[in-house]
């Protein structure tokens, strides 16, 4: 059995910890979603500087595996056609 006054005590200490809890909350969400104030300006260039060049290496990673498919698919055109050094010759029948 649950004490009929433990009831409205809990009652009003949820009512409490909820009126702080949610401004508090709200604050903190405020604060991340602003991002990382306390990053000075040179940090935020040079952060940029970097995304710069990783996006410029990824399109040329983009490019070298274009370049790998290519050699890959001419190689192995190649390799199927008739008198190539690579396939076996067809054997006679006697």
């Amino acid at each position: 059995m649950v004490s009929p006054i433990l009831v409205p005590i809990t009652l009003f200490i949820m009512m409490g910890l909820t009126a702080i809890g949610v401004p508090l909350a709200r604050a903190f969400a405020r604060r991340v979603e602003q991002g990382p104030p306390w990053l000075p300006p040179e940090v935020l260039a040079r952060l940029e500087r970097m995304e710069q060049a990783i996006d410029s290496i990824a399109i040329e990673v983009e490019r070298i595996s274009e370049g790998q498919r290519f050699t890959t698919k001419l190689l192995a055109e190649r390799a199927g056609e008739p008198g190539d050094a690579m396939t076996p010759a067809p054997e006679r029948g006697r």
